[in-house]
């Protein structure tokens, strides 16, 4: 690579033998062009510039920064500096500092092409696609000439080709490699998957999906074993299966014979009319739960009530993956609830206690905020509503709305070492709501609001962890990578939790905010994840392990 030649020569008076330096440089006679300047004190821009490139092209790059160093002293704004800068950098294979030294030179020259391509490619060799799409497409590149999967898929081709928003002999824009990695993960078949390009020797390239894909019940009967009784300790079994003849058509269920909360749950998901870009979904939920309201999940404890929850309910939901930058989906959910050996204490007020039909309706946007590809940065935003009426005496109604903002940052140039995550939620109700309803903060495996030292359940039974109407809850966690073969990992996750729980019902929330912190270890045994959790109350100083599991 010739440093920067071609660069246009600067805006200051040339010496007396400027041509003849410009002349030797097109002739690329690089140490007789080191001789005529290295004994030329002091040298002007120019002077620097030249001397500085073909020190580089003699491979001097220690002495070769240390000149274009001078020169950019003296003319800040002078691009050619900081773009040979960067290829003083790169030739050393520095390469977060040549991408420093091309994003200064962009400052000064957002439209430089050669500058866009350098950086583009510099990202590209540190493994980030993304970042190198937004530079290449400034200068309409790159062009994919192929597109293929490795390993070979078992799914329909025409279904994995609909999910792609690019095609053959075209250019890959960063908008449709978000779009088509959205439609991907929508499939539900793909725990693991990249997309990669392979270099040709005509300039352009070939886009290939690695894909660890799953198929029936699993790869093998390990696999299968493994997935299927991953819930075993807590009394639960998950059989699955996956992309029933290649269709992305996915049933799973969960099964839970413990005594105190029993469930059946079946779910089945597909594409809508074999596209991509829809998916329906339909699920049937049995609950027979006890609960036992009470303040603490350990030491002394105030019992503010208790009752068993029956509940049975159908739902069915449509989704849509639009592009990259935003989805939607909408359902309805026709259930039923009745409550039995009721221990009313001062909780479970007769306004909570709503039983019989209930029909709601749910709808929910999910928005891509800020994508920072050169940081590795991603903010998502969410939002959600259930609008219920249950048939009661008398009839009631209610509306719950939910808001998250969620941050995902993989300080990395490549791999997901030290990831960090970090989400913040809201929800209000308005209405009135039956007790099933309410939101809970805390660990519990049948609730998705995360307040890691507070555990839901006491003698196995529903309850212990804050309810109400209203919440805020922030989890934040940085996951650092201890161990990973590919088939068997291990992360260690230091997490801090803040949450506050709030209800009209005084007896109900947590009337404080709280505050909690601890570590989790998180192992992955081929497609299976085992999350163990230590928390600790920084309010009441209470200890919390738990253990789940994820698909």
């Amino acid at each position: 690579m010739l440093l920067a030649a071609s660069a246009e020569p600067s805006a200051r008076p040339a010496v007396d033998n400027l041509s003849e330096i410009r002349e030797l440089v097109e002739a690329q006679r690089w140490q007789e062009v080191v001789q005529k300047l290295r004994t030329v004190s002091p040298r002007n821009v120019d002077q620097n510039y030249y001397y500085g490139i073909a020190l580089a092209q003699l491979k001097n790059y220690r002495e070769a920064g240390r000149v274009l160093l001078a020169g950019r002293r003296q003319q800040p704004r002078d691009k050619r500096f900081a773009t040979e800068l960067a290829g003083v950098a790169f030739k050393q294979k520095k390469y977060p500092s040549a991408v420093a030294w091309l994003r200064a030179a962009l400052k000064l020259d957002p439209s430089d092409a050669y500058a866009n391509d350098f950086l583009a490619t510099v990202y590209f060799l540190e493994g980030n696609l993304e970042a190198a799409l937004k530079y290449w497409n400034r200068v309409s590149k790159p062009t994919i000439e192929n597109v293929t999967e490795q390993p070979p898929l078992r799914i329909d081709p025409a279904l994995l080709d609909g999910a792609f928003a690019f095609s053959p002999a075209s250019m890959l824009t960063l908008a449709d490699l978000a779009t088509s990695e959205s439609r991907i993960e929508g499939l539900g078949i793909f725990p693991v998957y990249r997309f990669q390009l392979n270099a040709r020797a005509d300039n352009n390239f070939d886009l290939v999906l690695e894909a660890r894909e799953r198929n029936g019940w699993g790869v093998n009967r390990w696999d299968a074993l493994i997935s299927t009784l991953r819930g075993i300790f807590y009394q639960t079994i998950y059989p699955e299966y996956f992309n029933l003849h290649g269709s992305a058509t996915n049933l799973t269920a969960l099964l839970r014979w413990d005594a105190q909360k029993r469930r059946a749950l079946a779910t089945i998901s597909g594409p809508l009319w074999q596209d991509a870009k829809y998916r329906y979904g339909a699920t049937i939920d049995l609950r027979n739960e006890n609960w036992k309201v009470i303040t603490s999940f350990t030491g002394p404890a105030t019992v503010l009530g208790g009752l068993n929850l029956r509940r049975e309910s159908l739902s069915g939901q449509i989704a849509s993956v639009n592009s990259g930058r935003w989805n939607w989906s909408t359902g309805v959910e026709l259930s039923h609830r009745d409550y039995r050996s009721i221990f009313a204490g001062a909780a479970l007020t007769p306004a909570l206690l709503l039983a019989g039909f209930e029909l709601k309706q749910r709808a929910r946007l999910d928005s891509t905020v800020l994508r920072i590809p050169e940081r590795r940065f991603l903010l998502r935003a969410s939002v959600s509503d259930e609008a219920a009426r249950i048939w009661t005496t008398p009839s009631a109604s209610f509306l719950k709305v939910q808001g998250s903002l969620a941050a995902h940052w993989l300080p990395r140039p490549r791999g997901n070492d030290y990831e960090v995550e970090e989400k913040i939620g809201l929800g209000k109700t308005v209405g009135q709501i039956p007790f099933d309803e309410l939101f809970m903060l805390g660990l519990e495996r049948d609730n998705d609001l995360p307040l890691r030292a507070h555990i839901g359940t006491r003698d196995g039974r529903k309850g212990s962890a804050p309810l109400g109407r209203n919440y805020f809850l922030s989890n934040w966690e940085i996951n650092k990578n201890v161990y990973n073969n590919g088939l068997f990992g291990i992360r260690l996750s230091p997490f801090l939790d803040v949450g506050k729980i709030s209800d009209p019902d005084i007896v109900l929330g947590s009337r404080k905010w709280l505050f909690d912190s601890g570590l989790q270890i998180k192992f992955h045994i081929l497609n299976v994840g085992l999350t163990l959790t230590y928390g600790k109350d920084l309010r009441s100083g209470a200890n919390a392990f738990y253990f789940t599991t994820q698909p």
